[in-house]
């Protein structure tokens, strides 16, 4: 099973705290806007990927299958 992280670009604050969560995923960029740097997680990013889901206050992630 495959799944990919989406964002709600109109919840999303880019307040970072998926960043916290998983630096090999996410990033905020120069116009600090958060940025997928994975969109489709495997192995052990899953996990990250769900604690990322999980630690956002704005819950604008989620992961669905594809």
């Amino acid at each position: 099973m495959t799944m990919r992280i989406v964002v709600d670009r109109d919840l999303c604050e880019s307040n970072g705290a998926c960043v916290r969560t998983a630096r090999d995923m996410f990033v905020i960029d120069d116009r600090d806007r958060m940025q997928l740097l994975v969109e489709a997680p495997v192995g052990e990013q899953v996990e990250k990927a769900r604690a990322a889901v999980r630690r956002c206050p704005r819950r604008a992630l989620s992961l669905v299958d594809t």
